[in-house]
């Protein structure tokens, strides 16, 4: 009998997520490589547009969603977009991810100003940009990440990866070899290279991409 192509995600698949790959025929583990917590925080002021780069980040504001919702939204991923439509705001652009964000920034937004909500171990790409070019900005940190490592004993063919922190997770109890590594976003992709350079990056932001990226790969190889 064949052996099965074992496939590892770093985080909780939705059911029908993970059916997608038990259905291309492969062994699927999925657990979660980190946790996020939710920081307090008070809204004094708004400035004029909205940044969010995460689900998690959208999340831990909505219950100050009154004093927020008349404001305009730019965010990154679809599934960001989706949540803040959901819930009544206003999505001037979606990005694949943070340096398409400052770009399109400079192009269409430049004169404005900012409040970006975001996690307190968030990379610099946006305040650096925001810093550099003198745009009056406010950053509110509204979660924290926690590495939660677990150690994978069985062995694995495919690594599904959805954020730097997955990854310095992951790496804390397990090592990369031969494995491919599928990766969310090039940022991801980043933390990844430290340890392979066996990288695939999805061509969208969200976990289906990434799932497809996979299946995909071994229908090939």
């Amino acid at each position: 009998m064949e052996e099965k192509i074992g496939i590892l995600s770093t985080k909780k698949l939705a059911s029908n997520q993970k059916q997608y790959l038990l259905n291309a025929g492969f062994l699927v583990i999925d657990e979660d490589f980190i946790t996020t917590k939710a920081i307090s925080f008070e809204i004094q002021s708004l400035n004029d547009i909205l940044i969010f780069t995460s689900q998690n980040a959208v999340q831990n504001v909505l219950q100050h969603k009154n004093e927020l919702i008349d404001k305009p939204a730019i965010c990154v991923g679809e599934k960001t977009k989706q949540l803040l439509e959901n819930n009544g705001f206003n999505v001037l652009n979606s990005l694949a991810d943070a340096n398409q964000l400052i770009q399109v920034f400079e192009k269409e937004y430049i004169g404005t100003s900012v409040t970006f909500f975001c996690g307190k171990s968030r990379l610099n790409t946006i305040p650096d940009f925001l810093s550099k070019k003198n745009i009056q900005h406010e950053i509110i940190e509204v979660y924290e990440t926690i590495e939660t490592p677990i150690k994978i004993r069985t062995k694995m063919n495919g690594l599904l990866f959805f954020s730097p922190s997955g990854v310095s997770s992951f790496a804390k109890e397990n090592t990369i070899s031969n494995e491919m590594c599928f990766c969310i976003g090039t940022t991801t992709a980043k933390a990844v290279e430290k340890y392979s350079k066996n990288i695939i990056v999805a061509n969208q932001p969200s976990v289906e991409n990434v799932i497809i990226q996979c299946i995909n790969y071994y229908k090939v190889n």
